[in-house]
């Protein structure tokens, strides 16, 4: 009996010893675990259950957002909320995964300086947003935000927004041809309360059209942040969503 405990005893220290036995056993064991992990995204189509609502971003959004990345706004804040009592309270409903299917690349983020951005679409007036970004600390006294006033000075100069769309096209975004072709004149509607913008509302559920910088006579770079801000976590109704998913994720045990 004593023989037989020390037999596995005597077995884990001599694979302990010999690196290359220890490399070798920690290999295979690696190896399965992977196997397991990654042999089953052979067999879907997809990783990500869609919801309703998810759409892609329209050119003035998709423009914002640009900006976002550009200004290193995700250094200080992140886009997901976790499912912990906390953060939802304060927050809003947990992040979804469909709700960054369309992001390139995704704004989750790993640093919180400043709060949480997922759901901060429609919590504020565009003319706080546009506060903020002049002078945070005019609005928010403890904020440690640079300020960001030349935006609204600077006019949005973007080339061709055909092209950008065509290029999230080719990583999964799904525009259509009408989008592309429209891309310009989508553009300048969404920022223009005067404009004919039927067509944007009708391929673009719940884009909100109107000024967004206070100055309807130019489309600035503000206009196109705030767009971007104005429709984060707008798009979807998280609570039937998240009810789809669990009842997906029930239907797959």
């Amino acid at each position: 009996m004593s023989a037989a405990r020390k037999e596995p005893f005597e077995g884990h220290k001599k694979l302990e010893r010999n690196i290359t036995l220890l490399a070798v056993g920690a290999f295979i064991t690696v190896a399965i675990g992977g196997i397991i992990e990654i042999a089953p995204l052979f067999w879907i189509d997809n990783t990500i259950e869609k919801v309703d609502g998810v759409r892609p971003y329209t050119p003035l959004e998709q423009a914002g957002r640009d900006i976002y990345v550009r200004e290193g706004c995700y250094v200080c804040h992140s886009q997901m909320i976790r499912p912990f009592r906390d953060e939802v309270e304060r927050y809003g409903h947990y992040s979804l995964a469909a709700e960054s299917m369309y992001d390139h690349p995704f704004q989750w983020g790993s640093k919180r300086t400043g709060p949480d951005l997922a759901r901060v679409g429609g919590r504020y007036s565009d003319e706080w947003h546009v506060q903020h970004l002049i002078d945070p600390r005019s609005v928010v006294p403890e904020s440690v935000m640079p300020t960001y006033a030349f935006l609204k000075d600077k006019n949005l100069e973007l080339g061709d927004p055909a092209a950008n769309l065509i290029a999230l096209r080719r990583v999964g975004v799904p525009y259509s041809d009408r989008d592309v072709e429209r891309a310009m004149d989508d553009l300048k509607a969404q920022a223009d309360p005067e404009a004919d913008a039927d067509d944007l509302a009708e391929r673009y559920p719940k884009a909100q059209i109107r000024d967004f910088d206070g100055d309807p006579s130019r489309l600035t770079e503000m206009d196109a942040l705030v767009a971007y801000l104005q429709v984060l976590g707008t798009m979807v109704d998280v609570n039937s969503a998240a009810a789809q998913e669990e009842l997906a994720s029930e239907k797959g045990r």
